[in-house]
């Protein structure tokens, strides 16, 4: 029997894994794989470490989730970790497999180990994680529109969304034994307990993702909503909440787009409803800015070309961290973020802009520090948002927040800072 090795990346799921359906398209068999990439498990020039306990944990709980539904479906998971462009060919030969099949990614280090393998085995990438398919777009990715609402009227014109595929029936494997799912500990991390002024005891997996869903636009019909509330601070439902099984792939933006459709058939149509699409096709912007750019969105000057000399203070940015700059409303945002790997879209505007137009500091760190802490951290996600931030990506204006307005706005009655300035200490 034919044989294919799926490595499962960002797209830990099997509702519309176009990654999976092509493998099983074309083989009989497939043998299913996560690899924890080490170059992801380390530090960073900061000393942060890169991929830190909240994100970590969730991507734990995704991998059981995925783990428990090939079972069901009569495969397992391998889990290795390791050097994906070396573990590979080896378990390639190991089994007997013809050709190996992943998602797509669209960042430089995912790219390298990309072309690694491409030297060494068959290998097919699929596009996997955005909205609209690269192939459905009318502009060549290299001339796409440079600003977001250009971006957005372009695709709601002339692409459409693909429909989605259903999770297989079965899962044929060949024989072989599947790996635990590591904990926390066995990375050397201890895990951290649930903060309940959090927004949300997040969990990862499908299963939870869907679940959500249903919660926000099924039970609660919260979707109705959503513009109105969209920009809240406390409380699971002022908004979705999807970012990080989209993160993880364990929900794909096709499936949530659909359900949006769905919702709008059955209970309403309205400005909240066009607005979570609305909000779906700004990370695809995100994604089609590095497909465009490339490494330029991780340069000190952005997509801009425009040299900027930024500041690098640790004691700055250690007070940014934890929340000890004396701006109330950066100060309780950046603690619910040390303490639960989550902040609201408002608050990560906010504390962005403050790091680099208050204190000077190079926007760099600041989405290095995301990319550890965040649980819903997305490589194109945040660094699009950071260089937009910071003046040096899609946006022609530099975006000041005036904070103090900012909290007048959208915390008026003071209850969001009095939650996370409370007497309980950041550590």
């Amino acid at each position: 029997m034919s044989t294919a090795l799926l490595w499962f990346r960002n797209d830990l799921r099997l509702t519309d894994n176009l990654a999976l359906q092509a493998a099983l398209n074309e083989f009989d068999q497939i043998l299913p794989l996560y690899v924890f990439d080490e170059q992801w498990l380390g530090e960073d020039q900061y000393g942060f470490v890169r991929t830190g306990p909240y994100r970590l944990q969730f991507l734990l709980e995704s991998l059981q989730d995925l783990k428990t539904h090939l079972q069901e479906l009569g495969s397992d998971l391998l889990i290795r970790r390791g050097n994906p462009a070396e573990i590979i060919p080896t378990l390639l030969e190991e089994f007997d497999c013809s050709q190996v099949f992943c998602s797509k990614e669209y960042t430089s280090e995912e790219i390298k180990v990309e072309q690694a393998l491409r030297k060494q085995v068959p290998f097919s990438a699929i596009h996997n994680s955005t909205l609209i398919h690269p192939d459905d777009v009318v502009f060549d990715i290299h001339r796409m529109p440079e600003v977001f609402t250009a971006f957005r009227k372009k695709v709601e014109r002339y692409s459409k969304v693909r429909a989605t595929v259903p999770s297989p029936e079965s899962v044929p494997s060949p024989d072989f034994v599947g790996d635990q799912v590591p904990s926390l500990r066995d990375f050397g991390i201890e895990p951290a307990p649930y903060d309940e002024r959090g927004v949300l005891p997040f969990k990862g997996g499908a299963m939870a993702a869907w679940g959500r869903l249903d919660h926000y636009f099924w039970e609660t019909e919260c979707l109705s909503t959503y513009k109105e509330t969209r920009n809240g601070m406390i409380g699971a439902d002022y908004s979705s909440k999807f970012s990080p099984w989209l993160a993880n792939g364990c929900i794909s933006p096709r499936s949530i787009y659909q359900e949006v459709e769905k919702y709008e058939v059955e209970v309403e149509k309205n400005k909240s409803t066009y607005w979570l699409k609305f909000e779906l096709l700004w990370r695809d912007f995100f994604r089609y800015t590095a497909m465009r750019y490339g490494n330029r969105i991780f340069y000190a000057a952005g997509i801009k070309d425009q040299p900027r000399q930024w500041k690098y203070q640790p004691k700055v940015v250690r007070r940014w961290i934890n929340g000890e700059t004396g701006d109330e409303l950066v100060d309780a945002n950046m603690r619910e973020l040390k303490l639960t790997g989550f902040m609201s879209n408002r608050g990560r505007q906010n504390v962005a802009s403050y790091l680099v137009h208050r204190l000077k500091q190079d926007w760099r760190v600041g989405a290095a520090w995301f990319e550890s802490m965040l649980i819903d951290y997305d490589v194109c996600s945040n660094y699009g948002n950071w260089i937009y931030a910071a003046g040096v990506g899609n946006d022609p204006r530099d975006r000041v927040f005036n904070t103090q307005r900012q909290a007048h706005m959208y915390d008026r009655d003071g209850a969001y800072r009095s939650l996370w300035l409370s007497a309980k200490e950041v550590t």
